[in-house]
Parts: C-alpha cells; sequence; structure tokens
C-alpha cells in the first residue's frame, strides 16, 4: 500500500532520516501515517543524532515491540 507523503515534504525531511526510512519499510508506513505534528516531532529528534548508524537504530525503533522513542518536549 502507498502511503502518500504530503503531510512532510521531502525538502523538509533530513536525508539521513529519508535514507534510513527507505531500509525500512515498515518504520516508513508508520511514520507516513501519522500526523503531521508528531512526524514534526519525529524529525527534530533526529537533529541530535551523529551517525546513520545511529539514525537507522531510531528509526527501526519507530516499530520495534511498539517502543516509540519520546518526543522531544514530552514528559515522561
Amino acid at each position: 500500500m502507498e502511503i502518500s507523503k504530503n503531510k512532510i515534504y521531502e525538502r523538509d525531511m533530513p536525508m539521513g532520516l529519508d535514507i534510513a526510512l527507505a531500509k525500512n519499510q515498515r518504520a516508513s508506513d508508520y511514520f507516513y501515517s501519522l500526523a503531521e505534528e508528531t512526524q514534526r516531532n519525529i524529525i527534530d529528534n533526529t537533529y541530535g543524532i551523529g551517525s546513520k548508524e545511529e539514525m537507522q537504530v531510531y528509526v527501526d525503533s519507530l516499530v520495534s515491540n511498539s517502543t516509540i522513542p519520546p518526543l522531544r518536549g514530552a514528559q515522561m
């Protein structure tokens, strides 16, 4: 099933996140099914990631064991 990427335009997507999502179809489908605000929060969380390996771990965690990384500003 093709999911529209119209919520977040590709020019708004950090290249490393886009590449990592391309390597994990489940995470990509999940990301593009989210509300735009949630997508932007996930994008904001990527700015501190320093390597492509860390980015892949972050993206994979979006769908692994239903554990979603905490969003910036979210209270635990």
